[in-house]
């Protein structure tokens, strides 16, 4: 069991970075939570993301696809879970743009799922699999959140890493000089964090976000997360974002079940913003709801709200119902309080972003 092989590393090298702990309890091949067990993204498992709520998310994605101009794109769905997202957006192109589709994902249950939908020589494991450089977009969807984080707390004399060690049966986090790109991060993207509150450090994301612009030679890279700026973040310092999810609820606390919740934190745009800037990226920052109306949506939810009064004055009340289903699941995604409040980063390459005005 993970848990065994955890106290096992701990009891020969001392505490964990947190970092790695949350590396195993993701993605340890024969423990992690998104690297064994069944597909997470559907309605038997843990979660659903936008695409798996409707298929107008990835549609509308593919409006912005055809947009940017690009001749013969790439598109990659990185963090692809169940496929919905890039099974809606080639549904949407229709064959208007030769667009070549591909996705990464770590979990096997996954990538089984994705090769129902697009062809399995696509389907990839690792960006390392991916073509050096491409031009087109990179999607990655609720991703950021599950890239491992440091932990840090700010203390009176400056910042404390939190790494994990074993106290008796039960792992507890333990006090640590801070690494110096760890505090310089802190730094720089905290905010204005009181004494003894915490934050999650998103190296790792950041690079990945550097390390996905580095191939992209005309095009974007889109994000879409929970989060938001380091602004925005600061009323959460005081007990941090760190959390776990089972079964479409919270789960227990990140050191209590090792391997058998999702660990996750609120992304930091700014961070993330400044990562595609170092990149040579120009970055636009939207709330999901603006984002999805600019390319359309509430246009598509006018027209099917329109369609369904039209059934139930003199129509087939089977096709009423369905497409009532169509229009609140696309009306879901833009709540103000739920998926629209997700933000989305749109870091450009080449060419700004066309076919849509900035929201």
């Amino acid at each position: 069991m993970l848990i065994d092989t955890l106290r096992t590393r701990i009891a020969t090298a001392g505490p964990l970075p947190f970092e790695d702990y949350m590396t195993a309890c993701l993605y340890d091949p024969e423990g992690g939570f998104f690297t064994t067990g069944p597909l997470r993204s559907v309605e038997s498992g843990d979660f659903l993301t936008s695409p798996e709520v409707s298929p107008w998310f990835g549609r509308m994605l593919g409006r912005l696809v055809a947009g940017l101009g690009i001749e013969d794109p790439t598109v990659i769905d990185v963090g692809a879970g169940s496929g919905s997202l890039l099974g809606s957006l080639v549904e949407e192109l229709g064959g208007a743009v030769a667009v070549a589709v591909s996705a990464v994902e770590v979990s096997p249950a996954a990538r089984r799922a994705l090769a129902k939908v697009i062809p399995v020589e696509n389907v990839h494991a690792s960006l390392d699999e991916l073509p050096e450089v491409f031009s087109g977009v990179v999607i990655a969807n609720e991703l950021l959140d599950n890239q491992p984080v440091a932990l840090a707390v700010k203390t009176e004399s400056g910042w404390e890493e939190r790494w994990v060690g074993n106290d008796s049966a039960v792992f507890a986090l333990v006090a640590v000089p801070c690494r110096p790109d760890v505090a310089a991060w802190c730094e720089a993207f905290a905010g204005d964090v009181p004494e003894g509150g915490m934050v999650e450090v998103q190296l790792a994301a950041s690079e990945l976000v550097g390390a996905i612009l580095e191939r992209i030679t005309e095009g974007a890279l889109v994000v879409v997360d929970y989060g938001g700026t380091a602004e925005e973040l600061e009323p959460r310092r005081t007990q941090g974002t760190l959390r776990t999810y089972r079964s479409h609820h919270l789960g227990p606390g990140p050191l209590l079940e090792p391997g058998a919740t999702d660990v996750t934190v609120d992304v930091n745009f700014t961070a993330m913003m400044a990562a595609a800037e170092v990149a040579g990226a120009s970055v636009e920052l939207h709330r999901q709801d603006d984002f999805l109306r600019s390319l359309g949506l509430g246009d598509v939810i006018r027209d099917l709200r329109t369609d369904e009064l039209a059934e139930a004055a003199d129509g087939d009340p089977i096709e009423r119902l369905k497409l009532r289903a169509d229009r609140t699941d696309a009306e879901t995604l833009l709540h103000p309080r739920g998926l629209g409040d997700f933000r989305v980063l749109v870091a450009s390459v080449g060419e700004p972003t066309q076919g849509r005005e900035p929201s």
